[in-house]
C-alpha cells in the first residue's frame, strides 16, 4: 500500500514579543509569547520538495512584529484574531491558522519601592515586577470557511484554603492507607482554558479578569468535600455568569499538604504544622459546558 501524507501543519513557535506603548508619561506593557501554526494547500513541499507556497516561518515571525507595530497589542485575544485572520485572508495557500499566546503580566512598583527622581506619584511610570507564576493564555484557530473560536486561559495560578475542606468516605481496598480528615488544607495550581461562543468581545481585557474572578470566587467561597467537587463549582460559575462562554476546561492538581507527626517530639501537632509535598500528586481533570454545547477543547 503506497503512503499518503495526513493532517500537517508549520509555522513558528514561541515568538517573544514586548510591546511598549509610549502614548503617555505612563508606559504600557505588553508581553507575549506566540506560537503560529498554519494548515492549508502546503502538501508540495511535503512530497516534492517544491517550496512554491511555503510562506516562510521566518516571514511568520516578522509578521508578528509589524502588527504589533502596527496596530499595537490591545489584548491578548485582539492581538490572536488580528494575526490568524490575516494568515488566512491574505495568504491564498493557507486555509487555517492557529494562534497561541501566554501574556506575562507586570505589575507597576509601587512609589516607596523605588528612587526615581519622581515626585508625588503613587506609582513609577516606567518600571514594573512581574507579578507571580500566573500566565494569561489564548489560542485562536481561524478557518475562512468556519469563521474564528477563541479559547481563553491562565495556567500556573496557585491558590490555597486553609480549612473549610474535608476528604472522607472514599472507597477502600486493601492497599489504602489514606486516613480519613474533616479538616484539611486544599490547595492546588490552576490551569484552566474557556471556549467562547463568539470573537466580537469590546473588551477582552475585561472579560478575561471578570471570569478570573469567578474561578477565584468560586474555589474561595466552596466548602468542599472534595476537590472534584471544587471544580465542578469553579467552571459552573465561569459558564453561569458568563453567556459568552460555552466550555470551561480545568486541570487541577492536588497540592497535598501532610500533617507532621510531631508525637516523637513531645508535642501535639493541632492541625498547624504541615508538610507540603511536591509529588506525587493527585491530578483532577474536567470539562464543564454549558447546557446544549459540545465539547471541543482539546484534553492534553
Amino acid at each position: 500500500m503506497p503512503a499518503i501524507l495526513g493532517q500537517n501543519q508549520y509555522g513558528k513557535a514561541e515568538v517573544r514579543i514586548v510591546r511598549l506603548d509610549r502614548a503617555t508619561p505612563t508606559h504600557r506593557v505588553k508581553d507575549l509569547n506566540v506560537s503560529v501554526a498554519l494548515r492549508g494547500d502546503l502538501a508540495d513541499t511535503h512530497l516534492t520538495g517544491d517550496n512554491s507556497k511555503v510562506l516562510t516561518t521566518d516571514a511568520t515571525k516578522n509578521t508578528v512584529y509589524a502588527l504589533a507595530k502596527k496596530h499595537g497589542i490591545d489584548s491578548t485575544e485582539a492581538f490572536g484574531l488580528l494575526l490568524a485572520r490575516h494568515f488566512v485572508d491574505d495568504v491564498p495557500q493557507v486555509r487555517e491558522a492557529r494562534i497561541r499566546l501566554e501574556e506575562y503580566h507586570w505589575d507597576r512598583i509601587p512609589r516607596n519601592a523605588s528612587r526615581s527622581r519622581f515626585v508625588g506619584a503613587d506609582e513609577i511610570a516606567h518600571s514594573f515586577v512581574r507579578n507571580g507564576t500566573e500566565t494569561r493564555t489564548a489560542q485562536i484557530t481561524y478557518n475562512a470557511e468556519q469563521g474564528a473560536e477563541v479559547l481563553s486561559g491562565i495556567q500556573d495560578l496557585v491558590v490555597m484554603n486553609s480549612t473549610d475542606s474535608e476528604f472522607w468516605g472514599f472507597y477502600r481496598d486493601e492497599y489504602t492507607t489514606l486516613k480519613e480528615t474533616r479538616d484539611r488544607i486544599l490547595a492546588t495550581q490552576v490551569t484552566a482554558r474557556w471556549r467562547h461562543n463568539r470573537d466580537d468581545l469590546a473588551d477582552w481585557d475585561r472579560a478575561y479578569a471578570d471570569t478570573r474572578r469567578h474561578l477565584l470566587e468560586a474555589f474561595s467561597e466552596t466548602y468542599s468535600y472534595a476537590l472534584q467537587q471544587t471544580l465542578y463549582q469553579m467552571g459552573a460559575r465561569v459558564i453561569e455568569h458568563r453567556p459568552d462562554i460555552d466550555e470551561v476546561r480545568l486541570s487541577l492538581p492536588n497540592k497535598h499538604h501532610f500533617e507532621v507527626d510531631l508525637e516523637p517530639f513531645g508535642m501535639k501537632n493541632g492541625n498547624e504544622v504541615f508538610y507540603a509535598a511536591d509529588r506525587p500528586y493527585g491530578l483532577i481533570e474536567g470539562t464543564i459546558l454549558r447546557d446544549g454545547a459540545e465539547p471541543r477543547i482539546p484534553v492534553d
